[in-house]
């Protein structure tokens, strides 16, 4: 792995088998991946990039991970979103981005790779703000979901929002703090949405400085309180680039993590 953690963000990967849009918007697109090997179908795996929802990162940056992800067998889907500096970005617009592509991908993906996309709900890898917006989407859509694996997930709005993690990031994904607009925290933050009916894996760096393990620590265990069946997996030599980078000591746990929730399918 490279010295510098976030060498990853910006590493080359080969281009995409496909591109399929889920709306008219130029973001609202999703870059496929196929699968390795010539296995029977599998269900769709969507990665839902980080970067605080900000226009300056966008779904290039997990080519790593999808790359890797196709390499162990899985149909990949990097959902590319609307976000904030843009135009329909924020609230609502990256919310209803993402519950639609998700929604639409598995439909997109079984067309543009025929035989290997089994029929059925996605499972959502979410890195950071992507964590984010997996968890909601599980949360809003239960149906559309067959599980989540959260890296590293801004689980805590309203904590992130106290923390003014990436300088404001919450106040410009939702239009202010808890106070100013208390009803978008209620339907967005997943601290508020548990216990989600999924089967859920997290996994969290304790080294992370963009994101604090504590938030995971809570929502994990709030959600086994309330009966629902998701796990935590602490790293404690990972920040918070590791986990999307298949080249760190991380990897094999996001691998494990993911066989996980595929284990029924």
């Amino acid at each position: 792995m490279s010295a510098d953690p976030r060498a990853v963000l910006s590493r080359p990967t080969p281009a995409p088998d496909a591109t399929v849009a889920y709306g008219d918007h130029p973001d609202q697109v999703a870059d496929l991946r196929r699968p390795a090997g010539s296995g029977p179908a599998r269900p769709l795996v969507v990665v839902v990039h980080g970067g605080f929802w900000r226009a300056e990162y966008d779904r290039r940056h997990t080519g790593p991970l999808a790359t890797a992800l196709a390499a162990l067998g899985h149909p990949v889907a990097q959902l590319e979103y609307r976000r904030t500096g843009q135009p329909g970005g924020g609230w609502p617009g990256t919310f209803t981005d993402v519950l639609t592509g998700v929604t639409e991908l598995p439909r997109l993906a079984a067309e543009a790779l025929p035989g290997r996309v089994a029929p059925g709900p996605p499972v959502l890898v979410g890195h950071s703000a992507g964590g984010h917006l997996a968890l909601y989407v599980a949360a809003t859509a239960p149906a559309a979901v067959a599980g989540v694996l959260a890296l590293a997930p801004v689980s805590d709005l309203a904590e992130a929002y106290r923390l003014d993690l990436d300088s404001g990031a919450v106040a410009a994904l939702l239009g202010g703090g808890p106070d100013d607009v208390p009803e978008r925290y209620a339907a967005a933050d997943p601290r508020m949405l548990v216990p989600l009916r999924q089967r859920t894996v997290v996994v969290h760096g304790t080294l992370d400085r963009q994101v604090p393990v504590a938030m995971s620590r809570d929502l994990v265990a709030a959600g086994q309180a309330a009966g629902a069946e998701v796990a935590l997996v602490e790293l404690p030599f990972c920040e918070h680039f590791g986990l999307i980078d298949p080249e760190s000591e991380a990897w094999p746990h996001v691998a494990t993590g993911l066989r996980n929730l595929l284990k029924d399918h």
